[in-house]
């Protein structure tokens, strides 16, 4: 069986790599675990996973905190905020498909958007806390 963290990152991959509203806004949904030098903008990176014990006297279970980041270069930062709320939109309280876990659910929980000066680029982060069982 997979991990259940791998079985998340899949699943919001496949459900933003599918949302019209994020493809419109960005031409083609570039989400990366790592974005590669030449990477266009804006696109979205996976940031810091965490994942603990969840698990019950009868069901084993994770709670995850899975951080999603925005990068863009347009002149302010409305462009990152909108990404933001398209991930926001296309996640919070979606029932994602896991193989061999169950979503119980997922929740955005924090979000901010900030300019960085050593890389001229305007950042957000969205951050979602996970629960997840172990398939029955």
């Amino acid at each position: 069986m997979t991990s259940a963290a791998l079985e998340l990152q899949r699943g919001v991959f496949a459900s933003l790599q599918a949302n019209a509203d994020l493809t419109a806004a960005m031409g083609a949904v570039r989400l990366y675990d790592q974005a590669p030098a030449n990477a266009k903008f804006p696109y979205l990176t996976f940031g810091r996973t965490a994942v603990y014990n969840w698990s019950t006297d009868t069901e084993t279970g994770a709670e995850h905190l899975v951080t999603l980041h925005a990068w863009s270069k347009e002149r302010g930062k409305s462009e990152c905020h909108a990404l933001i709320e398209m991930v926001r939109a296309a996640l919070d309280d979606a029932a994602l498909a896991l193989d061999g876990h169950a979503l119980i659910r997922l929740h955005a929980e924090y979000s901010e958007v900030r300019y960085e000066d050593d890389n001229d680029v305007h950042h957000g982060l969205i951050r979602f806390r996970a629960l997840t069982e172990a398939a029955s």
